[in-house]
């Protein structure tokens, strides 16, 4: 039973609420990050039924959460731990005029009934989760059977040629280049690697998962069997 993991260490920096959540936001609002977004929208969308019910574990700012419901094909909800994100997202839905419901709570203890959701993401968050083996089981409940979860996060093998190269195509200014350069290499200690996903997902009730690895980051795809 996860219920009773050993929480992981975590360095205690700064909580991504006030101040520190406002300027995420800025940093993850540049036209080549949202347009990222957009194209990642259409691609985790795409092959679910219309109707289907979306949840994204830890949207931040809510920028992805936002651009799948403006495809208009699907129910999104998402669950942020920080809840200046949750006001920051919620905000951000009502100006562009789309639906998601953001919500404030942790990823080892969802606040949904179980067989909720259709799919599941999860962006850069994975790793700082201090309870990730519960994080999975809770995924996997809130799972409907033959759903999925899409967890997309840094790799622990990543260079730092291949932070140099992301931060590029990041269209940042000179000090949020820097700022950005210096988190990534901070929060590479805390990522990753393929074959410790593995065995987390070994440990779950999902058993299994599939793993591709481009540039710095990785992406764990995760099924709930049909039959479950």
């Amino acid at each position: 039973m996860h219920m009773s993991e050993t929480r992981r260490w975590r360095f205690k920096g700064p909580e991504m609420e006030g101040p520190i959540a406002r300027w995420y936001t800025r940093l993850r609002g540049s036209a080549s990050q949202v347009e990222l977004c957009r194209e990642q929208a259409r691609q985790l969308v795409a092959g679910l039924p219309s109707g289907a019910q979306v949840l994204e574990v830890a949207p931040g700012p809510g920028f992805l959460s936002i651009e799948m419901a403006r495809l208009g094909k699907v129910h999104v909800t998402g669950l942020d731990i920080s809840r200046t994100f949750v006001e920051i997202s919620a905000e951000r839905a009502r100006e562009a005029g789309v639906t998601v419901e953001f919500r404030q709570g942790d990823a080892a203890h969802m606040p949904f009934a179980s067989d909720s959701f259709d799919l599941i993401v999860c962006q850069a968050a994975f790793k700082n989760f201090t309870q990730p083996g519960t994080a999975l089981a809770e995924m996997h409940r809130v799972l409907r059977a033959g759903g999925g979860a899409v967890i997309q996060d840094m790799s622990k093998e990543a260079t730092h040629s291949d932070i140099d190269s992301e931060v590029r195509g990041m269209d940042l200014g000179r000090f949020s280049a820097f700022t950005t350069r210096a988190t990534l290499e901070m929060l590479k200690r805390r990522a990753y690697s393929p074959d410790q996903l593995r065995q987390l997902a070994a440990e779950s009730p999902f058993r299994t998962c599939r793993i591709t690895t481009s540039g710095i980051g990785l992406e764990v795809r995760l099924e709930k069997e049909k039959d479950q």
